[in-house]
């Protein structure tokens, strides 16, 4: 999936303000301004529009962790490089301190259904045998059951994209 869909989807799931993404950036020690924040915020079609590279998308999930969770004693989580499907899956079941049981209730409130043996596929070590890819449709779904959850709306407005 494409940072930016997945930054504007947790916004809008969070109705986070611009203050407070800038303060959640902030919780991972990476500086951000305003118009950074409402250009990674804009739809690709806009002129002003720019990328969310993976380490920015990173920061954010660590942000966000220690932001729901509360900061950890030592040193803060390193800031990936590069990010796929399934960090960035792995990022918002910590932050939001979910069990398999619940993401699979979030998944079904997408209409989403999958066992629980399929779903911890996605959350082992790439070189583990039963390491599997997420792809964009289960972290799509993943995030509409959020939406439907937290939000308690089925206004698609989000969801424009298949």
């Amino acid at each position: 999936m494409v940072n930016n869909d997945v930054l504007r989807r947790v916004r809008y799931i969070f109705d986070f303000n611009d203050s407070k993404m800038i303060a959640i950036y902030g919780l991972a020690d990476h500086h951000v301004s305003r118009e950074e924040v409402s250009a990674w915020l804009k739809k690709e079609g806009d002129e002003d529009y720019e990328e969310c590279s993976d380490l920015l998308m990173a920061a954010f999930l660590n942000g966000l962790i220690t932001d729901m969770r509360g900061a950890k004693d030592g040193q803060k989580p390193v800031v990936e490089k590069r990010l796929t499907n399934n960090m960035i899956f792995m990022k918002l079941k910590i932050a939001l301190s979910l069990k398999a049981e619940d993401v699979m209730a979030i998944l079904a409130l997408a209409d989403f259904k999958i066992s629980k043996h399929e779903l911890s596929a996605f959350f082992r070590k790439p070189e583990h045998k039963h390491y599997r890819e997420c792809k964009d449709q289960i972290l799509r779904n993943f995030l509409k059951g959020l939406q439907l959850k937290l939000r308690n709306t089925n206004d698609d407005t989000e969801d424009d994209e298949t």
